[in-house]
């Protein structure tokens, strides 16, 4: 049984820091691009970044939406089969839910061609 669930959000003041983890298991994250979205109300989904997969080589290079670089870290744990999103300097602007996706040995993370989806979890920014 398939299952790809994310952990770790909540809220947190400005400028704090969140960690989220997706945990797959019944596949292997290794054989998979992983990206984390994030969708606020009433918006689309919106890559926030992905680490690549390369042939051979499940440590791909890392992508970051230009509104998160420099605040936002991903990385991968092939011993626990995760991928994580280290968030900090968090913004009134980063709340949203947030979703990880996995795509198959996928050089770049594109929402139409995700092949899981996790349930999304909630991140909140206020004081």
């Amino acid at each position: 049984q398939l299952h790809f669930v994310e952990s770790g959000g909540g809220l947190v003041q400005p400028g704090g820091s969140l960690r989220l983890t997706c945990t797959a298991s019944g596949f292997t994250l290794d054989d998979y691009a992983v990206g984390w979205f994030r969708q606020a109300p009433g918006k689309g989904r919106d890559e926030v970044s992905c680490i690549n997969y390369i042939h051979g080589h499940s440590d791909g290079k890392t992508d970051y939406a230009d509104s998160v670089k420099g605040r936002f870290t991903t990385s991968r744990d092939n011993t626990k089969n995760t991928v994580s999103l280290q968030m900090n300097s968090l913004k009134p602007e980063d709340p949203a839910v947030y979703y990880c996706g996995a795509f198959w040995r996928a050089a770049a993370c594109v929402a139409t061609s995700v092949n899981y989806w996790g349930q999304g979890i909630q991140v909140t920014v206020s004081s």
